[in-house]
């Protein structure tokens, strides 16, 4: 796997050869919060342009900025992310696991809310049906997952051997470090609906399901 400070070396010679890619060569730390795939207001009213401001804005930005300054100077800082958060979890290195898998669980976040709402493929909704019942028993126990999860944490739709399954992590769990393959992260963090939706956590949560989230791109991470 090529590193990160391998592509700024690159990144380096090629502006000397006038082949510069800028986004490389003005990289300042190791790891950078992607572009918000769509303008603040696109979720709206689900999530409010001012939610979605500050969420992303304030508290995704604020975990890339602390990740990067607990990894300065150490082998995580030459990681990919889905990296750090497997190996911070291995070496029981809290506060790294904590922001790097925050960092990623926001990445994917935006993500999946991206062109959205879409219908699922056939072969997820086939999937769905066999391990749920259906589409809407499996949203039932997404819901029912997401208000389990005491205080802060997300409710994650997995791919296991091929299983869908449903699982309530707390704080910055994240399903790349439990060995399954994550289709679907809803946050249940206050950050994420309190403004909108004040304590209707519940309410907040099956309204992403309806009317956010691009089922499309569920099936497709099924799929991939």
């Amino acid at each position: 796997m090529i590193s990160r400070r391998t592509l700024l070396a690159a990144a380096g010679a090629a502006a000397a050869a006038g082949l510069a890619r800028p986004h490389l060569a003005r990289a300042a730390a190791p790891f950078q919060q992607p572009p918000l795939p769509y303008g603040e207001d696109a979720l709206a009213p689900t999530i409010s342009a001012r939610t979605v401001g500050l969420h992303y804005g304030k508290h995704h930005k604020a975990y890339f900025d602390k990740l990067n300054t607990l990894v300065t100077g150490k082998p995580y800082a030459d990681m990919e992310l889905e990296e750090v958060i497997r190996r911070a979890k291995a070496d029981k290195a809290a506060p790294v696991f904590n922001n790097a898998g925050q960092a990623w669980n926001h990445n994917f976040y935006w993500q999946q809310f991206k062109e959205g709402p879409a219908a699922p493929p056939a072969a997820f909704v086939e999937a769905a049906t066999r391990d749920f019942g259906g589409i809407d028993p499996l949203k039932a126990k997404i819901v029912e997952t997401a208000d389990g999860v005491f205080g802060t944490g997300w409710a994650w739709l997995v791919a296991d051997n091929g299983k869908l399954e449903v699982l309530g992590l707390q704080d910055a769990g994240n399903p790349i470090a439990e060995g399954k393959t994550p289709l679907l992260g809803i946050d249940v963090w206050e950050h994420a609906y309190y403004l909108d939706w004040e304590n209707r956590r519940t309410a907040h949560v099956k309204a992403l399901l309806d009317e956010r989230v691009n089922w499309g791109f569920v099936g497709e991470r099924l799929a991939g």
